[in-house]
This record gives C-alpha cells, structure tokens and sequence, in this order.
C-alpha cells in the first residue's frame, strides 16, 4: 500500500520535529517558551495517537475496499448461474410432456429425424444447451442435435435414476453422454408413454456449461487480468475459471466464506480471496455446494486504479459526507475531529505567543518553527484525510455501481428466458391445432379445456409469469391460465391490445416476437408490466415466413414479483442500499423501498410510478453502459449507481426488446446540511493582510498581529494579543444567564489538569445575524482578555496565504 506508506513516512518525520522543537525550546529557552510548552506537549501526544489511528483506518479501508470489491465479483458468479440453471429445471419439465418426443420414446413414432428438427428448433430458441438427446430406457439414443458425436447408446446411471424419479435430475459430472469433456451438467426427465403413463424413455439438456460460465466470468471484466475468478464445489474443487492457465480446472483452492481479512497462500503466491455460497432463487438452491469465489494476488490488489477522486464532486457534496462520516466510516470521523483538535492546539500556540516575537532571538525561532510545522502538520494531514475519504467515497462508488451492473445482468437474462419461452410454446402441436380448427369452425370444447389445461400445466412450472393466453388472428382470447380477471370478468372472450396483435399478425419465421410496451392492461390485472407474443401458425405449414398465423400467443410477465425480488436478491444483508429498475424518462418500474414508507435503512423512498429527477447524462448512457456518482437527492447525500441494460445473446437491446431499463443503487449517508455551503467557503477563503492597516497597529511598521475565525461564512479577525486560547463548543455548560443577552452559558478554563476560572460564553453570530448559531462538532469558542473588544471583518482573497486556523467552524 504505497499511499499508507508514503503517509506513514510523513507522519512519522512530522512527529519527530515536534518532538525536536519541544526539546529545543526546553534547552534553550525554558522561561521564554513555559506558556506554550504545555501546548506542544498537548500537540506531540494527540499527534501519536492519531498517528497510529489514522495509518491503521488507512490500512482498514483499503483492505475492506479490495475486499468489497472481489466479494461482490464473486456473488455475481453465483447468483447469474444459480439463476440460469433455476430456467433449465422447468425447461427440462416442460419439454418431457413433448408428445412428439414422448410418442417417439414409446415406439409410436420412429420419424427419428423429424424429432431431431424439432429439437434443433428447440435449440435455436434456448441456445443455452450444447446438445439435447431423447433416449429409450435402454439408454439407446433415439434422437439427438449434436450430429458431430456419434453415440448410439449410453450406460450411464443417470438413466435409471431418472426412470425412477418423478422429476427432474441434475447431474453434475462425466458421462458417456458428452463424451471427451472433463464433466457434463445434464438435467433429465422421464419422457411418459402417452396412453399407458409408463416411463418409456429420458429427455437430456446438456447445458452448455463452460461457454456459459466464460460468459459469467467476463461479463464485467476481471479486474484487468489482476483478479482470478472462479466456481468452485463442496470440496473446493476448481470446476470453472476464468484464466485457466493461472488456476486450471481441477485445482483445490483456499476458502473464505466468512469473508476474513487475512492472506491465503496458494501455489506460491498469497492472494485476498472471497468465497460467496448460492443463495438460491425461487426455491431453487443450485447444485449442492457450488460457490462463487474470486481471488486477487496481494502483490496487484493495492495496484493505483482508476478511482473518482473527492476533488471531482461539487464541494458542497463533499462537505456534506464528510459531515455524515460518523455514519458512514467511525474512523474518518474520529480522525477529522483529532485533526481538528490538534490544530486548535496549535492556533492557541501561535495567538498565546503574540507580541512575544520581539522578544529574545531563541524563542523568536522556536515560535517560527512552530508555525512552519504547524503548516506542514496541517497540510499532511489534509491530504491523509483526503486519501481515506477517497478511499471510503471510492468503495462507495464502486460497490453501488457493481449492484446496478449485477442487476442489469440479472435482467437482461431474465427477459431473454422470456422472449425464448413465448417463441417455443407457439410451437405446441396442440395449441396450434386448436387455433387451426378454430379457423376452420371445427374445435370441440375438449380441444379448448386440452390447450386450456397444458397453459396451467406450464404456468405451474414457469411460475414468473401472471398469466400465458392464445388468441385467434382477431384478437380474441381462446384459452387461458388463471382466468380470471383481477375485475372478476373471464380473461376468454377479452380481446388482446390492437398494436400487440398488428405486431403479432405481421411475425414472420419462428425466431420472430414481440414484446409490448411497458403498461398496465386487464390482462395484466391493471398491473404495469410486459407481455411477449409469438405467432402460433397452422400445423400443416412450417414455421416459415410464408406461413401465415392462425393466432398467437401472450405470456404475461409477473413483473411486480420478479423485478422485486431481482432487486432483493440481488443485496447482502446488512447493506444500506435502495435499488430501482426506471425507464429513459426516470419513470420507476420497481422498487425496494416498502410501498407506502421510506427505507429503514436508507431513509429513502421511491415508490413505483414515481418519476425520478436525474441528470440527463445518467439517463442518456448507452446499454451496457454504466456510472456511478455522488449526489443530492431527495434532501440525502447519496451515493447513486447506474447501469443500462443491453441484452443477453441474441436477445439484444433493439426494437424487437423491451426499451432501455435502467437499474439504480442509492445508497443515502444522511440529510442535507444546512451548514454545508458556508463549510466550503470556510474551507476556501483566504485572508491578505493589509499592509497600510498593519502599519496603523505599530510604531515600528512591524504589523499587527491578528487571531481570524469565521462567522457562518463570514471571516473576521481580533488583536491576536486580546486572545487567550480557544475550546470546543462541546465543552459550553449551559447556565441560567439571567438578564444577560445571547449568552450561551459558562466554559470552564483548566491548567495542568486544575480548573482554574469560568468564562461566560456569548453567540456572537446571534449578535451579527440576529438568529442563534447552530451549535456543531466544529464549532469553536474563542477566549479574549477583559476589555473592549475591537472586531474587523477581514477582506477575502484567492491567494496563497491561507487561514491560521482554516478548520475552524462558527465562533
């Protein structure tokens, strides 16, 4: 960690010279320099404890950041591929009710290669399988897509295991089935006979395991090549990797579920791993003890990277978090306030000694010692400062802008399992029977409650959806899941959108769909969401361009459930996060806030059907794209990130795809501070000293010497010599005042330990502005000597000389 380093270095040489000048002045001139020995010695100690805290916060911070940052790459691994293969287990049950594969399986059909048509037809809407075969219970292969592997039978035992079982089975291993692959993932089902019910062959997906996980794994980038990621088992075993010529498959790595702060050796090298179990999704758990784990060498993890600096936000921004950081990082604040204190410690040191200058020549270099170094202290510990709130605003940056990646991914593949199902189940034989005959005048009632029951069948599996309907080419709806309506009216008989069946009716080819616009209809219950259509076309015609439809069908997305579950899955416990899927307008299309309350834990409420006010270059990001900032919004703090969706494979952001979704992450750190503008213009105001006033103060032409503070914003100046020492507002007793205006109360005033006096305290920004100042944790009270009291408000100027005491809030 160079910037530790470099920082610890600083530190140190500064504490040294502290220590160097407190000596000096003991040797060489004790009376001179007795009122200002205790404050350097006040100075040396508070400047070792905050030393050590500030290089350990550093040190904490940067970890934590490393930490952070490969934990969530390692959540995401899991959490898109439990998600994924969740969509495989009710595809594989859907597809073994097939009465094509099933008629072939029990010898009722032996049109082997009209079977392997339909399958690739299959294939080319879920191009997530590498091969899909259909077996008879011998394990003889029946039919099969991957004509380049020759294989007639199979002996291996996930046959007789899915004989066996009711549903479906997940096998995780080699197998005979893909033969030369170091392991196959295969779901499988029993395909049934159609009249007799009997177990009579087994359906395989073989899922495209490796091309799939190179895809979680590269997604979002690697962290440059400096991070490994990796899916690893139960035994911590390598099953995928992301490089591997680094970690080949096969290879057991180091674990860290618990997230542990400590370096792992592996191979030779020690790395910083995070390791992220399934957390499962719709009921589904994932195979057993599949993690996600990332790992980065500890050589490249603390590497500079491109960051957002705290100097590129608005000031006031930067202001107001620095304000929360008690909230949002103990140890950032604890230090600004140890900073602070010691640079009381040293204004006090440099008005105690006013008009002592023309004094002995010894004391006169210690006191210009002191103030050189009291520069230098304030300068280093400004920039330390500033690298640990770029370090904490840098992880802050970064996490919420990796949860809205995360989410963008989850979308994207979400609705490309939709736009696959809607194309497939238009390919049902049954479904487009019906429609046939309905054209033709002939469909019975049995032929309606059959299409009737297999749209529950496959909404009991794909349970995503609200409801999946087929209509004829007028509109009209024929058969439906859950029928009725959220208005008690039957969803048969209602007519689809006219613009969605004009859209429908004009499909050409079986790869085609269409997506309607994101809107509330009665066939979604009143509830805003999307519905992807397909053409059903005749069954004596193929699914081709010069196949006219007889109908379609419509599958409802249950969009208020999955977009919020998306948004829920997608956090860690504990995290401050409140996430949103918008449209390019900023309308919200879901959210996690509770519906009726803010955030718990945010503060923050968005409601869905709000719209948000945001920068127009956040709504205006390319898909794919993504950003993170910090900004003001609904009177917080926040820290905001932002990705847009682009689509998965084929199913990509263009006309035929929902338009651009956006997911947001706010996290907030607090309420806007009122005092934060007159913070920045503290924090920026330079005082000149005025050379024809200087003079008036001295018969020499020495110049006068004066003590400066701020009131508000506003700076201002007494005779440095009229200035005893100044405290923290914390420390004012409030006192009954009696008839005495704007005072506050009473502050004691100690020497060696020993009260020795109480000096009344009064709001001088009452007197000025004529409201009563906000009391702060910066706020400062300045003890002046008995005697007419002589305030100039100072001229401002941008140049170089800075403020004595430019932390200093309101006096």
């Amino acid at each position: 960690m160079r910037k530790v380093a470099r920082c610890e270095d600083s530190l140190r040489e500064l504490r040294l010279m502290w220590r160097l000048i407190e000596s000096s002045a003991k040797m060489n001139c004790p009376e001179e320099a007795h009122s200002i020995l205790p404050m350097m010695a006040a100075t040396r100690e508070g400047f070792q404890r905050l030393e050590a805290d500030l290089v350990q916060s550093l040190v904490a911070e940067s970890l934590g950041e490393v930490l952070r940052e490969i934990g969530t790459q390692a959540r995401h691994v899991i959490d898109i591929l439990v998600r994924n293969l969740y969509e495989r287990t009710a595809d594989v049950g859907f597809l073994a009710t097939d009465p094509v594969l099933c008629r072939l399986a029990a010898g009722l059909d032996d049109d082997a290669e009209a079977v392997c048509a339909r399958l690739r037809q299959y294939r080319s809407k879920y191009t997530v399988y590498d091969d899909i075969l259909v077996l008879d219970t011998q394990g003889r292969v029946l039919a099969r897509i991957d004509a380049a592997t020759p294989l007639p039978e199979s002996q291996d035992a996930l046959i007789e295991q899915t004989l066996r079982s009711p549903r479906h089975v997940e096998t995780f291993r080699a197998s005979d089935l893909r033969p030369g692959r170091r392991h196959a993932l295969i779901y499988s089902q029993r395909l049934l006979h159609p009249t007799t019910g009997e177990p009579a062959g087994v359906l395989c997906l073989s899922f495209a395991f490796d091309d799939e996980l190179q895809g979680i794994f590269h997604a979002r980038g690697a962290q440059e090549g400096r991070s490994l990621a990796l899916l690893v088992d139960a035994n911590q075993q390598v099953l995928a990797s992301s490089d591997p010529l680094w970690v080949e498959v096969g290879v057991k790595v180091p674990e860290n579920l618990s997230g542990s702060p400590r370096l792992w050796p592996h191979s030779g090298r020690t790395y910083l791993v995070q390791t992220v179990a399934a957390a499962g999704y719709q009921g589904y758990p994932g195979p057993p003890g599949w993690k996600g784990q990332v790992m980065i060498p500890v050589e490249l993890a603390f590497q500079s990277r491109t960051r957002r600096s705290v100097d590129s936000l608005p000031p006031a921004i930067i202001q107001g978090l620095l304000g929360h950081a008690r909230q949002f990082c103990p140890p950032l604040h604890d230090i600004v306030t140890a900073a602070d204190t010691i640079r009381r410690v040293v204004w006090n040191g440099q008005v105690m000694t006013a008009g002592q200058r023309e004094g002995a020549q010894r004391l006169a270099a210690v006191l210009e010692q002191i103030g050189e170094t009291g520069a230098r202290t304030n300068e280093v510990f400004s920039q330390s400062i500033r690298d640990l709130y770029n370090t904490v605003l840098s992880a802050a940056l970064r996490d919420s802008e990796f949860l809205s990646q995360l989410l963008v991914d989850l979308l994207d593949r979400n609705l490309y399992e939709r736009a696959n199902d809607c194309r497939w189940w238009a390919l049902t034989p049954e479904l487009r029977n019906l429609l046939a005959d309905l054209k033709l005048g002939i469909a019975s009632a049995a032929d309606v409650a059959r299409a009737t029951a297999i749209l529950g069948q496959i909404n009991g599996l794909y349970t995503v959806y609200s409801r999946l309907v087929v209509y004829d080419t007028s509109g009209r709806i024929v058969a439906a899941s859950h029928d009725r309506l959220a208005n008690g009216a039957s969803a048969v008989g209602q007519r689809i959108d006219a613009d969605a069946l004009a859209a429908v009716l004009a499909l050409r080819g079986a790869q085609a769909y269409h997506v309607s616009p994101w809107r509330a209809s009665a066939l979604s219950d009143d509830a805003p969401t999307y519905v992807f259509h397909a053409a059903i076309r005749a069954p004596d015609g193929a699914q081709t361009a010069s196949a006219a439809p007889v109908g379609g069908i419509g599958i409802v997305f249950n969009s208020a459930e999955e977009l919020a579950a998306m948004l829920a899955g997608a956090q860690q416990a504990g995290e401050r996060n409140c996430t949103v899927f918008v449209d390019r307008t900023g309308l919200v299309l879901a959210s996690s806030s509770a519906p009726a309350a803010p955030d718990a834990r945010t503060g923050l409420h968005i409601a869905v059907g709000s719209r948000l006010a945001l920068p127009a270059r956040m709504l205006q990001l390319a898909p794919g794209q993504s950003e993170s900032r910090a900004m003001v919004h609904a009177g917080h703090y926040c820290i905001v990130g932002c990705a847009v969706t682009q689509g998965y494979r084929e199913f990509r952001a263009s006309s035929d795809a929902p338009q651009a979704v956006l997911a947001l992450s706010f996290t907030s750190f607090g309420a806007v501070l009122a005092d934060a503008e007159a913070a920045v213009l503290r924090r920026t105001t330079h005082v000149l000293g005025d050379g024809a006033d200087n003079a008036r103060g001295s018969d020499t032409g020495a110049g006068r010497e004066m003590a400066t503070f701020f009131i508000d914003a506003r700076p201002f100046a007494v005779d440095a010599a009229c200035v005893l020492e100044a405290l923290p507002a914390s420390a004012i007793t409030a006192v009954s005042a009696g008839r005495l205006p704007y005072c506050l109360g009473t502050l004691a005033r100690r020497a060696q330990g020993q009260v020795t006096g109480y000096a009344w305290v009064f709001d001088l920004g009452h007197v000025l502005r004529g409201t009563p100042s906000p009391i702060t944790a910066q706020s400062q009270v300045i003890v002046i000597d008995e005697g007419p009291l002589v305030l100039v408000e100072t001229r401002r100027d941008l140049r170089d000389m800075t403020l004595p005491f430019e932390q200093s809030s309101n006096a």
